[in-house]
């Protein structure tokens, strides 16, 4: 692995520990310990999960702070489940935010940005995109009809 790929594998980590932290605590304390303790394990594996899936999937994950805490939200009781949203929203918003920024750069399909459209069919199309868009020539009407919805 090159020293880049390290790098955004140690920041999604970092992501993913970060909402664990912040919502642990509020792990249904009215179970009892062995079932708590399966609680941690589960919410934890779902924070990571869902990391790994942004950094190894990031065009075909709409929506991961909804699926992360779609995963999580029967952990908690129903009195701290707005404070669960608020965490893993703004936890994953960030991890988003650092993907978009890697994405930019052409950290991801060998460090050469990719048209995101697909040819008749159903590969990946491998031409590179225009600058500051994301199709390439020959899917630019795409991008108009993705402006106008």
């Amino acid at each position: 692995m090159d020293e880049r790929t390290l790098h955004i594998q140690h920041c999604m980590y970092q992501y993913s520990r970060a909402i664990y932290r912040s919502i642990k605590d509020l792990i249904d304390p009215y179970v009892d310990d062995e079932t708590q303790l399966s609680y941690r394990h589960e919410v934890l594996a779902a924070c990571e999960g869902t990391m790994e899936r942004l950094a190894s999937d990031p065009h075909y994950f709409a929506k991961p702070d909804r699926a992360l805490f779609q995963d999580i939200r029967r952990y908690f009781p129903i009195t701290v489940q707005a404070q669960v949203a608020w965490a893993v929203t703004h936890g994953v918003g960030a991890a988003v935010e650092f993907i978009q920024e890697q994405i930019a750069s052409g950290a991801f399909e060998g460090g050469v940005a990719r048209c995101h459209a697909t040819t008749r069919k159903g590969k990946p199309c491998q031409r590179t995109p225009l600058p500051e868009r994301d199709f390439c020539p020959s899917h630019q009407h795409l991008e108009r009809s993705k402006i106008a919805a």
